[in-house]
């Protein structure tokens, strides 16, 4: 954890069997401290226990650990600071790589392209535009204005939540651009510059940047190779106290992981007796490719102290740009305030089109989970048989592998894969405090034979990378 100390029975639980290997002791412990931290296992500016403390809980001798803690000195990965004793560090940023911000799908041409995981458009989106169409004149004769969303868009998603088990008001629903604009006014309407947001890591980067813009500072939880380590969260909850948290309960982007109704209930305690607000994300809700039976919707078990975010961009088509809020009730107003200064309202067709889709979402959402389930699928056995080095855990819904190398070369990856026409994210890109380098996320967004023959240019690329290194494997966050 960021800028808090990790006592020495933790740090040994994370180093597992770090002396398996050849050579000096002292080495050995240094390069397993190394990838921890370099992974985001070890959060940059977490505080490590002294010399003598991991000496005790290690049962090694005093000089292999000063000379570990010295080699990562050396290397840039520890600090030593009067009063704070050694604090992990990266030793340089990662350069911004291609994906970042360019467009997917417009300057890909003749790539493979891994960048962005959200699929192309359902079958029926030009039905519902013509439906829209026709529904346009009568919205005319207004300014086109609608800060909280056309009524009827707000009673379709209102009636969608009452469906899952959650009563709501269609005065609850704002309507906004997407749900990257959603998370933005949320954490602007309930924020101050210099107030603490939790979130995990990895995560999705773009939120994360927004935050960042919002002038929060961010506290980053690493996820477990389970999932979400409930109680790290509750201990850095206790400490840091964030006036909010924004996390993805559903389908995590990029793990894939599904947080269970129990620790849904646990963790919804927790920010309640910290007056912590969650900014809860359920974009790919409804993308379960499993047919496993879903837990109740995270505000269930908070309805005064959650906003849920949701959007359109992954079950029927980013296109759209409509995304929207479930609100506390006492909250809309604030909510409605802060997004005046951003927004006067998402576009009117628009909402129009997504409330048609969302009347027929009972038919047109089983055939895009089949369709979806068919490209995981493709991609897991390409990525098995072409990369069988690399580990993932196949996941129930979402679109996208979470994958760990036996090396952290994500980064240097990415460049390589270029050359031979593949477009990647390192999975550094999804850490808010740098690290997990030896992780990639592989959206299933394209076709089965395009992941196919995209994995196998990756495959080649990773073997020329690789040839020659040693094979590593880090602590997994994925089993």
């Amino acid at each position: 954890m960021k800028g808090q100390y990790l006592p020495a029975s933790t740090l040994s639980g994370l180093l597992d069997a770090w002396s398996d290997g050849t050579g000096p002791a002292y080495r050995l412990l240094s390069e397993r401290l190394r990838l921890l931290i370099a992974d985001g296992r070890i959060m940059p500016g977490s505080r490590l226990p002294s010399e003598r403390e991991l000496t005790d809980a290690l049962g090694v001798s005093r000089t292999t650990v000063a000379s570990a803690y010295r080699e990562l000195r050396d290397s840039g990965y520890l600090l030593s600071r009067r009063g704070s004793g050694s604090v992990t560090a990266l030793p340089s940023k990662i350069e911004p790589e291609l994906g970042r911000h360019h467009a997917p799908g417009i300057d890909t041409d003749g790539l493979y392209d891994f960048t962005c995981a959200a699929p192309s458009a359902v079958p029926g989106i030009t039905a519902a535009v013509a439906e829209a169409t026709a529904d346009l004149p009568v919205h005319l004769a207004t300014p086109g204005y609608h800060p909280q969303g056309l009524p009827v868009l707000r009673a379709e998603i209102a009636a969608a939540y009452e469906e899952r088990g959650l009563p709501t008001s269609p005065d609850q629903i704002i309507v906004t651009a997407g749900a990257l604009a959603a998370t933005s006014i949320a954490v602007r309407a309930i924020t101050q510059i210099g107030d603490r947001v939790l979130t995990e890591s990895p995560t999705h980067p773009n939120s994360v940047d927004s935050i960042r813009r919002s002038g929060c500072r961010l506290v980053a939880v690493p996820m477990s190779p389970g999932g979400w380590d409930l109680p790290l969260l509750e201990a850095t909850i206790r400490q840091s106290s964030p006036r909010a948290a924004w996390l993805v309960a559903d389908f995590q982007n990029p793990t894939g992981w599904l947080m269970s109704a129990a620790d849904r209930q646990r963790l919804a305690i927790a920010f309640a007796r910290s007056r912590t607000t969650a900014i809860v994300d359920e974009t790919l809700f409804e993308l379960s490719l499993d047919g496993q039976e879903l837990p109740p919707p995270f505000a269930s078990y908070d309805p005064a102290g959650v906003i849920t975010v949701g959007s359109v961009s992954k079950s029927f088509w980013g296109g759209l740009r409509i995304g929207w809020m479930r609100v506390p009730e006492t909250l809309v107003a604030r909510v409605l305030d802060a997004r005046a200064s951003m927004d006067l309202g998402a576009p009117v067709l628009e909402q129009l089109v997504v409330a048609s889709l969302l009347r027929q979402r009972s038919t047109i959402l089983p055939e895009r989970r089949l369709e979806i389930a068919r490209r995981r699928d493709a991609l897991a056995a390409a990525v098995s048989e072409l990369l069988p080095s690399w580990r993932f855990q196949l996941p129930g819904g979402g679109l996208s592998l979470w994958c760990e190398l036996p090396e952290p070369v994500g980064s240097s990856l990415v460049g390589v894969a270029q050359r031979n026409g593949v477009l990647l994210v390192a999975g550094s890109r999804f850490s808010p405090d740098g690290g997990l380098e030896s992780f990639i996320r592989l959206p299933f967004t394209l076709d089965p034979d395009a992941l196919r023959d995209g994995v196998h240019r990756l495959a080649a690329s990773y073997d020329g990378l690789t040839a020659g290194s040693p094979v590593r494997r880090t602590a997994a966050m994925i089993a």
